[in-house]
């Protein structure tokens, strides 16, 4: 037998939850409804007389029952609603009855209402609001000096707008959802970007080098091949790192600890990287610890991909009082293409890590020679 996962079981709950909430709120108005058309009935057959007031009663109780069943469909109880009440409001016109629609109907018509403008589309919310302000006025119409149809008008007005400012507020929490899954999506493209193109540009590289190596010595051909199993396990363990963010169960993020790591990983025969570290990380928020390494890293990777005849690259990592400053500048010769290249995803994911933290990036040739990397994440006040 198949045993529920434990997200089916609290999803399960919060269904159940929600199926309660409403089961109680149906109750309560339906309580509230049910005591509106008691108390208009009495007061109706207490001024008019007795015969007067089952009329008014079983409109009133058709629209609030109306207005019970109101989530199946918005649209038609709405219309349903407003069709009751324009007959009672005819029915009044032609038989002298007490003035509709009544306190309990305009009550029902106002929940009608305020659910179809909350929830239907803009026309169909239009077309509610309009038949609504038909009824009403034609209720004052019909009973010009009697005050009920001025408390229908009122309640009416509360309607709309009540259901107005609901759905303006939906529209809000999802335009700001939307803002929220938007930047989800590009953090995780950014993410996968970062993780896989360094390691498949690092087992590419070391791929070509393995048939260099096994052309001209084919005894080292071990030794390569080792190490393009050891460059596809880390890049294994940093997809499943990946996964782990769309899971939302993903480590701690990677950070200043381990330049070292990436530097030594980078360097190659005949290519080698220094990192000269002035700064303070133990006092930097995580944030601008993770920022550092995947600036040093997606510069890194550039190099590998767009400079490979480069010989030495320098990492400098230094902070000044509220800003940290990650310097990364290679030797490689200056070639039409790398200097004209379109600037791919790595750059616009580093623009966009540092703009939220309100860094700044800059990129382009040294003079002379060479490529540099520039990026300044503000941290606040050194200690």
């Amino acid at each position: 037998m198949r045993v529920p996962e434990r997200s089916e079981v609290a999803a399960g709950a919060g269904l159940g939850a929600v199926f309660r909430s409403r089961v109680a709120a149906g109750a309560g108005l339906g309580a509230v409804f049910a005591g509106a058309v008691a108390f208009q009935a009495y007061q109706v057959a207490d001024s008019w007389g007795a015969g007067h007031s089952p009329f008014g009663a079983v409109v009133a109780a058709s629209v609030c029952a109306l207005a019970l069943v109101r989530r199946r469909d918005p649209l038609w109880t709405a219309v349903a609603g407003l069709a009751v009440a324009a007959f009672a409001v005819l029915v009044t016109r032609l038989v002298h009855l007490p003035a509709e629609p009544s306190p309990a109907a305009s009550l029902g018509l106002a929940v009608l209402a305020g659910s179809a403008v909350r929830t239907l589309p803009v026309r169909a919310a239009c077309a509610v609001a309009a038949g609504g302000a038909v009824v009403v006025a034609g209720g004052f119409l019909v009973s010009p000096g009697s005050a009920v149809p001025v408390l229908s008008g009122l309640l009416w007005l509360t309607a709309l707008t009540a259901g107005g400012g609901l759905r303006l507020l939906a529209v809000r929490r999802r335009a700001v959802a939307e803002r929220v899954r938007r930047a989800e999506r590009l953090e995780l493209a950014r993410e996968l970007h970062d993780v896989v193109a360094h390691h498949i540009t690092s087992i590419v590289l070391q791929a070509q080098a393995a048939q260099l190596v096994t052309a001209k010595h084919p005894e080292r051909t071990a030794g390569s091949l080792a190490d393009i199993e050891t460059a596809g396990s880390e890049a294994l363990a940093a997809t499943r790192h990946v996964v782990g963010l769309l899971r939302d169960a993903a480590p701690a993020a990677e950070g200043h600890e381990r330049l070292g790591e990436l530097i030594e990983g980078f360097e190659s025969p005949g290519r080698r990287a220094h990192l000269r570290l002035d700064a303070e990380p133990a006092d930097w928020p995580p944030q601008v610890s993770s920022t550092v390494y995947r600036i040093v890293r997606e510069a890194l990777t550039n190099v590998s991909r767009h400079a490979p005849h480069a010989r030495a690259v320098t990492v400098r990592v230094t902070q000044h009082d509220r800003a940290v400053t990650v310097e990364v500048e290679d030797d490689a010769p200056r070639t039409p293409a790398r200097r004209y290249r379109r600037a791919g995803y790595g750059l616009v994911g580093m623009r966009e890590r540092l703009e939220a933290l309100g860094g700044t990036l800059t990129t382009g040739p040294r003079p002379g020679s060479g490529w540099s990397v520039r990026a300044t994440i503000p941290v606040g006040e050194r200690r």
